[in-house]
């Protein structure tokens, strides 16, 4: 048998929906707020009706007062139920509805009242203040209860205080008025509280639509596994308010792109400044897996609109993957250089296996000989000229390459260069790219050549590729180093527009520059010129190397 499912324990609180707590703090809040309201305008509400009594007892206190026949009864008549004053008081305590209206003689006597039995007797309360020539008003109890009392001098024609006069409104009245008030005042209250409890409606609707009816512990899990995701993954994420700001920036993408929590509340352009990056981000450049290189970094970047007018932009690292292309790009270039030579070499074989067959002996060696000594000729000029291996290496496999799609590639009798690099593999990177270019730009081309010439000028290190292909555009001598620029058709492996773009950054960033302009007799003269390149200046050779034509070129570059 199953065992019996726990009882639920029945859950006291706050409902977890953030709808129903808006709703319900708001209803709540409203209440309070009627509540408050109400009681505060009751509080001055219930002084100023006391008021407003003894100041109604204290108008009918002065206008009896006033009249000289009750101060002239009040001192030839003794106090009597009958008496003169005590019907006149009478009449006037039924004409104001007044709840009594005492008059006394100096020594506080009665000579009126609403109960016959207490004329003649002494007032209840102190009547001095009254009869020292004072108006007195107050809410104190008598004979006859709680009233709001009002008190004047009584005064015969002379102006001499002869007695007093006393008037009560019954408290009750009083208070019947306030609670009177009360009803209408709580449907006021009960109008407003329903038209607040409306709004608050309204308002959590609202917040329920933008919330998707999520709870508070929902929303406070997803902040925690949103932050725990952008600062976890391995991709770039920047985003942008409405106003193109930087809103948000993840820990890689601080990494990809150089810069740190300064940049949030700034525009792309203030936090990256002017380039191909910037445009991306802000959304000036559209397109999916845009290229853009920031530093020596090759960057894959995709840009999606958000709802509230701003955007995300996400990036990966693509150096890598670009580093692998275009050396794979290189072993396919030099598979087919091998492919080629293998045949060729095949060819030569069956020519010297002719020879001897002919027994043409001599003829034999002398065919050997041409053929080993021009690929050592070709080795010798490059690593006589170039004394970095890494560099000199690079050469005479383009060298092959080249002479392998029918392109002479040629080392200028200008390039000298010690083993001295400060950092030779950032050359090689540009020098293999310039190559590779100018052997695209001239192959299937008549009479296709290429020229490096690579100088060392002190610790300056110059660099000039020219090629006979058909050069390049005045109008696009600068777009051809802005990152994924490019005219080619893709390879297999990705986009381009990156080769010269790396070039350009890697001068720069050795404080040098990248230009092309258009060679002597047509096509394309690639410029590179990076100082302190190199380690030291060599001191004794720089002279002995250096003849006419050279220190032109210098001046030229510098």
């Amino acid at each position: 048998m199953s065992p019996t499912p726990p009882a639920r324990r029945l859950r006291l609180g706050l409902p977890r929906r953030v709808f129903s707590q808006v709703l319900l703090m708001q209803v709540a809040i409203a209440a309070g707020v009627a509540v408050l309201a109400t009681g505060l305008f009751l509080a001055p509400l219930s002084h100023q009706l006391d008021d407003q009594a003894m100041r109604r007892a204290l108008a009918i206190a002065e206008t009896t007062a006033q009249q000289p026949q009750i101060a002239k009864d009040l001192q030839t008549t003794a106090p009597s139920v009958h008496g003169p004053v005590q019907q006149e008081a009478e009449r006037i305590r039924k004409a104001t509805q007044a709840e009594y209206v005492v008059i006394m003689n100096e020594d506080g006597t009665r000579w009126s009242h609403t109960d016959p039995k207490q004329i003649g007797r002494h007032v209840s309360t102190d009547p001095r203040d009254a009869l020292e020539g004072n108006e007195v008003m107050e809410i104190d109890n008598g004979t006859l209860g709680r009233s709001a009392r009002g008190k004047v001098p009584l005064r015969d024609p002379s102006g001499h205080i002869v007695g007093a006069v006393s008037v009560g409104i019954a408290y009750d009245s009083v208070r019947a008025r306030l609670i009177s008030a009360i009803p209408g005042l709580l449907a006021y209250a009960g109008g407003a509280l329903a038209v607040g409890a409306l709004a608050a409606w309204l308002i959590s609707r609202r917040v329920q639509r933008q919330t998707r009816d999520l709870a508070f512990s929902d929303i406070s899990g997803l902040l925690a596994e949103r932050e725990a995701m952008l600062h976890g993954i391995r991709e770039g994420v920047v985003a942008l308010d409405r106003g193109g700001r930087v809103r948000l920036l993840n820990d890689e993408a601080q990494r990809l792109l150089g810069i740190g929590e300064e940049a949030v509340g700034r525009s792309p352009d203030e936090a990256l400044g002017e380039g191909r990056t910037a445009d991306v981000l802000a959304g000036r450049v559209t397109g999916t897996d845009l290229l853009t290189v920031r530093g020596h970094r090759v960057l894959v970047a995709n840009r999606m609109p958000t709802d509230d007018g701003g955007a995300v932009a996400t990036l990966r690292d693509r150096t890598e993957l670009e580093q692998l292309g275009r050396e794979l790009d290189s072993t396919r270039g030099l598979i087919d250089a091998l492919r080629a030579q293998d045949h060729e070499h095949a060819n030569r074989m069956h020519t010297l296996l002719g020879l001897l067959e002919l027994e043409m002996y001599d003829d034999a060696v002398e065919f050997v000989g041409e053929v080993v000594g021009d690929h050592r000729a070709t080795a010798e000029q490059v690593t006589e000229k170039i004394q970095d291996p890494l560099l000199a290496a690079l050469l005479v496999g383009k060298a092959t390459v080249a002479a392998e799609r029918g392109v002479a590639l040629w080392i200028s009798d200008r390039t000298r260069l010690p083993d001295r690099l400060v950092d030779p593999r950032g050359l090689v990177t540009i020098v293999g790219n310039l190559v590779d270019n100018a052997l695209d730009a001239v192959a299937g081309t008549p009479h296709a050549r290429v020229e490096v010439e690579l100088r060392a000028e002190g610790r300056t290190a110059v660099l000039r590729v020219r090629d006979t292909g058909p050069g390049v555009p005045e109008e696009q001598r600068e777009l051809v180093f802005t990152d994924g620029w490019s005219t080619k058709k893709p390879p297999a492996h990705g986009k381009r527009g990156i080769g010269l773009s790396l070039v350009r950054r890697l001068a720069e960033r050795q404080g040098g520059r990248a230009s092309v302009a258009e060679a002597e007799g047509g096509g394309a003269q690639f410029t590179i010129v990076l100082p302190e390149a190199l380690a030291e200046p060599d001191l004794e050779l720089q002279p002995a190397l250096a003849g006419p034509a050279d220190t032109a070129v210098e001046e030229e570059a510098r």
